[in-house]
Formats: C-alpha cells, structure tokens, sequence
C-alpha cells in the first residue's frame, strides 16, 4: 500500500508555509480586533462623558475652594483658588472631622445591617417562593411591589406610618419620636430599607434556585440527609454565586444611601445623616470644594470595599472557573494520548 503526497509548489518549503500560515491568522486577528475596537468605542466614548469625566473634575475641585478669601498681602480675592489637600485635611482632622467620621460610622453601620438581615430575608423569601404550591405566581409578583415602589415615595410611606399618631405607635401603644434624632430614627431607617430592598436579593437567590439540578438533592434526601443538611450542604453552595451578586449590589447602594434618610428622618439628623447628604449638603450651599472632598472619600470607599469583598468572597469562584477552563484545554490532550 503506498501513499501519494501532494508535492510542495516550487520555492516553497514545509517550514517556510507555516509562518505564512501564521501571518495569515495574525492578519485575521488583527482586523477582528480593530473590528471590535470600532464596535465598542461608542460605548467607551458614553462611559467616559458620564462617568470618567465627572470623576476627574470632582478630583479637580476637590483641590480648591470657592468664595470670598484673603491672599497673603491681605486682599481680598474672590473666585476659585487652589488650596492643595486643605480640603482633605479638613474632613479628616480638622472643623468638619467629627461631623464627616459620624456619617462614616452611619453609613457602615447601615450597609452592614441592613445587608446582613436583607441576606438572611431574601434567601427565606427564595426558599418559599422556590416551593410548588398556589398562588405561588401571585406571592412571586406581589413581592416585587416593594421594591418597584421609588425610594422617595416609599420613604413618605414609611413616614407616615412611623408618625407620632401613625400605626407603629399605635401598635406598640406608646408614643416613640421616630422621626427625632436618636436610636429610633436608626431603627425606624433600617426598617425601611430591608422592606423595600428585600425582595431583591430575594429574586435573585430565586433565580440561583431555580437552576439547581432536582437530581442532586434527590439524591441527598435518598441518602437520609434532612432539609437543614440539604440547604446547608448543598443548596447554600450552588446558589452562592447569586447571593454574593446580590449583597454586592446592595453593599454598593448601602453606601451611597440618601434619598430613604434623607425623605424619611430629614436632613442635619446626627443619628442618620450619610455621606451623601453630606456631600449634598455642602455643595447646597455652594462649598463645592468640600463637597467634592466628601464625594471623593466616598468613591474611594465604596471602591476599596468592593475590591475587598471580590478578592475575598469571590476569589474562589474565579478559581473555579479558571480550573474548568483549564480542565477543558487539557482533555483534548489527555483523550489523544
């Protein structure tokens, strides 16, 4: 039995076909990448008109100060002038420290409460809802009715069930200042807050639910695990990728929480009062300078904390699907051998 191979074209040599081969693909490369390129500047262009702009001129003006000043010979000057990290200084350690590390201890202590007892409500919520029984389309569509409501029009709610005559005093028989300064007005902001965002965290646990194969935990109850060793063995796991989106979405908008304080309580409310209305409060009344200072602390906040709770919570999910990836590049080579 002989074998016939097409002969090589004349000048050409196996090794000298295969770079061609190759300057052929990186050709192909290099359009499909320019292709992209083009394809998404748009978008690239959008995002840096509302987003890396407004970010650079807030470090911008953060650097100095507007109004009425005296220079170094005793004039007065009027305008914007350059004031370095003064700003900064003044948040941090200076006049406006106390005020600025109290709404820095309120809105810590908002996220992690609230994002605590929303985890723990949503993946409850998730579980009833996951469950077959009647009704069960009518309970999923009315749990989204606190959360399509607007902060701003739930806040009013809540307001006015929190009144000195509202309905919270009637129940407990007893007349509490919820809308005072002081523990209440925490807890009366809590309240409000897991109410409406609840059912968010809810949904998407729900979702995670839902694409938990039926045979795995089949298998665990055949095996004599009972309903806590099934939720904590094996649902708790595979529906931890919605759950960390779900708290991280929430630890962000914990973060910068206004509008639920600042309708419900009111504004200048120790007990309550967040950076954000702390930012707003000064550039209402045209401090911008300090205002951006407030805002850049805030965005370096929320970044930092966002960084540590991927690099922490969410490293071994990466490491998962890196190892999958890695797993299906290598079968190919460990079926040809």
């Amino acid at each position: 039995m002989t074998t016939e191979v097409e002969p090589t074209p004349a000048g050409t040599t196996g090794a000298a076909a295969v770079p061609g081969g190759r300057r052929k693909r990186s050709r192909q490369a290099t359009a499909i990448a320019r292709l992209a390129g083009v394809l998404v500047s748009p978008t690239l262009l959008v995002l840096g008109l509302v987003v890396a702009y407004p970010i650079v001129e807030a470090l911008r003006q953060s650097l100095y100060t507007e109004g009425q000043g005296l220079d170094a010979q005793g004039f007065v000057v009027e305008g914007e002038q350059f004031v370095g990290l003064t700003n900064y200084t003044d948040v941090l350690f200076g006049h406006a420290a106390a005020r600025f590390w109290n709404a820095m201890w309120n809105t810590t202590f908002f996220t992690a409460t609230t994002v605590v007892l929303e985890a723990v409500l949503g993946v409850a919520m998730a579980l009833v809802m996951h469950r077959a029984f009647r009704g069960r389309g009518l309970v999923r569509a009315s749990v989204l009715v606190p959360w399509a409501i607007p902060t701003a029009v739930s806040a009013l709610l809540w307001r006015w069930i929190f009144a000195s005559d509202g309905v919270v005093n009637a129940m407990l028989g007893q007349q509490v200042l919820w809308s005072a300064d002081g523990a209440p007005a925490k807890l009366a902001v809590i309240v409000a807050e897991v109410w409406k965002t609840a059912p968010f965290v809810g949904l998407l646990v729900l979702a995670g639910l839902q694409v938990i194969p039926r045979d795995v935990l089949e298998a665990a109850r055949v095996d004599g695990a009972n309903a806590w060793q099934r939720f904590l063995h094996i649902t708790l796991p595979l529906v931890r990728p919605a759950l960390l989106v779900a708290v991280l979405f929430r630890m962000l908008d914990s973060l910068r929480m206004f509008d639920l304080p600042f309708v419900l309580i009111g504004q200048q409310k120790q007990s309550v009062e967040t950076l954000s209305m702390l930012a707003w409060q000064e550039a209402t009344n045209v401090r911008y300078g300090p205002a951006a200072a407030y805002a850049t602390i805030m965005f370096c906040y929320v970044a930092v904390v966002a960084f540590t709770f991927v690099k922490l919570l969410g490293a071994d999910l990466l490491g998962e699907a890196r190892a999958q990836v890695r797993t299906k590049r290598k079968s190919p080579k460990a079926v040809a051998s």
